[in-house]
């Protein structure tokens, strides 16, 4: 590619990463300025002297370059950020530079065409690390040695003895946070057991092209995924006090399988769009009854929605905070309710550590969904028709 292409591709990197720099060091325009600078004399030096005979060495020379001024910027964090981004900026200035950004692309695609297909995804890469950022903070300073929200000197430097399992060990020996843990064990599994009985009935009947207002009656069912959850909320509140179910454990797991309800309709309702009804007509043939027919032959096909279902419906519930502040009492605190309590009252670094704990189970039950969400695809695949 052109020289003025490529130097100015790769100073729009450079001034990118420089505005973190800058802004860390308390000036963003001068990161800006040195980082497009710094950036463009380097693909100019990779495209007019080094070339591709010398891409290796001009790598590992861009990669020193910029791990030597991380770590005199900022120690040994610093480095490690260094390091990275001279990884980065070699490969990318004769990624740009050698065109080697077309080689994976059709021939035909216009410049227009190629710009946008690389413009979707930083865009949709920047809107993870947006979304994910969050997370990635929260996990390592639930290490913190100190009681404190935010990353200490000994933590930006590696210190071990600025990191601790001092906030687990707070939440295992607290009672107060083990008797919020009980109450939400107790509460999700039997919320969702209720969510998954009645949601997988729901769409089963539903999926009848017979039953009469379908599209109503499934409005009303999901209707707890739309309407904000304040309002659900106050209206199980004041229904709750009316019948006596306000601050007991029976009327907290109803509200969580009723917010749970709509996650195994959805999931259960797409699996059976593939559900070859032949099957079950076929076994009514051979004298099955609707009960042996619906668990031997129709359960096993749609068990992968509806353990899918069942997953979504106990992330809802172990999660909830605002409708168990609403319905419950003090007697059915729960996880999110003690975190909630820690941040507005107490100020407990210990919800850093249950945060941690908290994404690690979504990460296990999320990753169970998308082996299930993989064999339910293979399911519909194999299945006739």
């Amino acid at each position: 590619m052109p020289y003025g292409f490529t130097c100015g591709v790769v100073a729009a990197a450079g001034a990118f990463f420089g505005l973190f720099v800058g802004t860390a060091q308390g000036s963003g325009l001068a990161g800006i300025v040195v980082g497009a600078a710094l950036c463009a004399g380097l693909a100019f030096l990779a495209m007019a002297v080094a070339g591709v005979a010398h891409e290796r060495t001009f790598k590992w020379g861009v990669l020193a370059l910029f791990a030597v001024a991380g770590f005199w910027i900022g120690a040994l964090p610093g480095l490690v950020v260094g390091t990275l981004f001279g990884w980065f900026i070699g490969w990318f200035i004769y990624w740009v530079g050698r065109c080697r950004y077309r080689s994976k692309l059709p021939p035909y695609l216009t410049s227009g065409q190629v710009l946008w297909h690389y413009s979707f995804r930083v865009i949709c890469g920047a809107i993870f690390v947006f979304l994910i950022t969050p997370i990635l903070v929260v996990m390592p300073l639930s290490f913190n040695a100190q009681n404190f929200f935010t990353f200490t000197p000994e933590m930006l430097a590696f210190d071990p003895a600025g990191y601790s399992l001092k906030h687990y060990r707070d939440f295992f020996n607290s009672a107060d946070w083990q008797q919020a843990l009980r109450n939400s064990l107790l509460i999700a599994p039997v919320a969702t057991l209720l969510s998954v009985g009645f949601g997988t009935l729901a769409a089963i009947g539903l999926s009848q092209p017979h039953v009469p207002f379908r599209r109503a009656i499934m409005a009303i069912l999901i209707s707890p995924m739309i309407v904000p959850l304040i309002i659900s909320a106050a209206g199980m509140y004041f229904f709750y006090s009316r019948i006596g179910l306000q601050g007991t454990y029976l009327g907290v797991v109803l509200a969580h399988a009723a917010l749970g309800i709509p996650f195994v309709i959805i999931t259960v309702t797409a699996t059976l769009v593939g559900f070859d009804r032949s099957l079950t007509r076929a076994a009514a043939n051979m004298g099955a009854d609707p009960v042996t027919t619906f668990f031997r032959v129709q359960m096993p096909l749609i068990l992968p929605g509806v353990i899918s279902g069942g997953l979504f419906a106990f992330i809802t519930s172990f999660d909830e905070v605002v409708v168990v502040l609403f319905v419950g009492s003090a007697n059915q605190q729960t996880l999110p309710w003690q975190m909630f309590t820690g941040l507005r009252e107490q100020i407990s670094p210990t919800i850093l550590a249950v945060a941690t704990m908290l994404v690690a189970i979504s990460i296990c039950l999320l990753t169970t969904l998308e082996v299930l969400r993989r064999r339910a695809e293979k399911l519909r695949g194999l299945s006739p028709g």
